[in-house]
């Protein structure tokens, strides 16, 4: 079930209906219940494996918890033994599920290049629809415990809902226990009939809905065609399409952010942010700190630090980077264009960590004003997006030599194609041109501390509904939609 279907507009507000009216009690039962159907609507058997990564680290932290509290003195060895299990039970189920196909692939490559012949057998699974989210959201759970960050939940109902939560469950942003099982443990206390918060938390919907439909859907028409033939265009129409990808994939995924955050606010809920102006970022750093938060916190968190941060000298700080590049790199998806978008990143952020070593020791400072003068902002601006938005051509094709073909046709083709041969016609190029300008504009008053929506909500009742309804209005009329109105799957939701 998307969130841009005709089965969600449906199937949210009864939703929320009834977990407006039921008893307090009965709450986070209610959503349980809601959150299964609504993974079940892709497909009802790999709830199971939801279910399973649940009971295992539902049960890993009890015996955690456990151990916590034993005076055995091999307790430290049981707990160990306990997040270990969990870990491994969980990433092999990821594993088999969405890497077993690409590690038999690449390992009958290297067979046949052995002269040893090839593996004709394959595993004829489906993704399952935001395995990775959910999975490396129950595992930050046992790793929370492990650490002393929480208390075991003992309620497995209401540890079910944090894995299960169904505005954030196919595409995040993936939560802390600290903060959601938080919020669910005190389900019973949350005052349900707060219009204001119920209005700010629609108005966050609509904005979503504005950013998936107007923009990146229509950014996606031009994308997917340029792409699609890669020898038919070269550098003016890829770099286009490029440039439109970044637009489409921040809609796409930035759009799924608010839209889960807003379903989240209307019932009592706050989710964390998941993006906070990543094309304003003055370097790729500040980009990562800007761009999936949620995912990039949790690498920090759980394997950066780990693996010892950058508390062992600047060697082992750019090792660490670039194992955590390349594992998020394979997160998001069993390819090698993946790992190559992956290494790319950590390349630019350790050129940038050397680059800035040199500059300190070796040229004169230069002065804060300069510094921070609104030149220098834009100049690292657009250099900042220039760099993310290279990379994004290993990420938007089907494989890595898919992206070589890409950059080869952009160095050795320099036709020009009209605009308007590229998918979009003179309409939809205003319309799109027109709302990135709105996106731009707001991310900007967001970088100032100046928030749309608060501004939104301290204004008269009939001027919000104006905007409400224009907002509406916009999403309905000036929406891509495919064939009777299918809507079209999130970019996310693959991974």
């Amino acid at each position: 079930m998307l969130f841009n279907s005709i089965d969600f507009l449906f199937f949210f507000p009864v939703v929320v209906s009834i977990y407006f009216f039921i008893p307090r009690k009965m709450r986070y039962i209610w959503l349980l219940i809601s959150s299964y159907y609504f993974y079940m609507s892709w497909n009802p058997k790999y709830a199971l494996l939801m279910g399973l990564s649940t009971i295992i680290t539902f049960v890993s932290g009890l015996l955690i918890e456990a151990c916590n509290q034993s005076t055995d003195p091999q307790r430290e060895l049981h707990k160990k033994i306990c997040v270990a299990g969990s870990l491994i039970s969980n990433l092999l189920i990821l594993g088999v599920f969405k890497y077993a196909n690409f590690i038999l692939d690449n390992l009958s490559g290297v067979l046949s290049a052995l002269g040893l012949g090839t593996i004709e057998r394959r595993l004829d699974f489906l993704l399952p629809v935001g395995i990775s989210f959910y999975t490396f959201q129950a595992l930050s759970y046992t790793l929370d415990v492990y650490q002393g960050k929480i208390k075991a939940e003992k309620n497995i109902i209401r540890y079910g809902l944090f894995v299960s939560f169904f505005p954030q469950l196919v595409a995040g942003p993936i939560e802390r226990s600290k903060n959601l099982l938080g919020q669910i443990q005190k389900i019973e206390t949350i005052n349900v009939w707060n219009y204001e918060r119920i209005c700010n938390g629609a108005l966050l919907m609509f904005w979503g809905l504005f950013q998936k439909l107007v923009i990146a859907d229509r950014a996606a028409i031009l994308v997917k065609q340029v792409y699609g033939n890669p020898y038919s265009y070269g550098f003016f129409e890829i770099s286009i399409a490029t440039v439109l990808f970044a637009f489409q994939i921040y809609c796409d995924f930035g759009g799924y952010s608010c839209i889960a955050r807003g379903a989240a606010q209307v019932m009592g809920f706050q989710l964390m942010q998941n993006f906070r102006q990543p094309y304003l970022a003055t370097t790729v750093k500040d980009f990562w700190r800007r761009w999936h938060i949620s995912l990039t916190s949790w690498f920090t968190d759980y394997l950066y630090i780990p693996l010892g941060g950058n508390r062992k000298g600047f060697l082992r700080k750019y090792w660490n980077i670039l194992v955590v590049f390349a594992v998020s790199g394979l997160w998001h998806g069993a390819r090698w264009n993946f790992v190559a978008w992956g290494l790319l990143h950590a390349f630019y952020q350790i050129s940038g960590d050397i680059y800035g070593r040199i500059k300190k020791r070796f040229m004169p400072p230069t002065s804060p004003q300069r510094d921070l003068s609104l030149s220098a902002r834009i100049r690292k601006v657009l250099f900042t997006f220039l760099l993310v938005d290279f990379a994004w051509i290993f990420f938007v094709v089907n494989g890595f030599r898919d992206a070589i073909v890409i950059l080869r046709q952009m160095v050795s083709v320099w036709k020009t194609t009209p605009f308007f041969n590229l998918g979009l016609d003179m309409g939809n190029w205003i319309v799109l041109i027109v709302a990135i300008l709105i996106l731009f504009i707001t991310d900007l008053l967001h970088e100032r501390k100046l928030s749309i929506f608060l501004a939104v909500g301290r204004q008269e009742i009939w001027f919000r509904w104006i905007l409400y309804l224009g907002l509406i209005w916009s999403i309905i009329m000036l929406g891509i939609y495919g064939i009777d109105y299918d809507s079209s799957q999130f970019i996310y939701f693959q991974f």
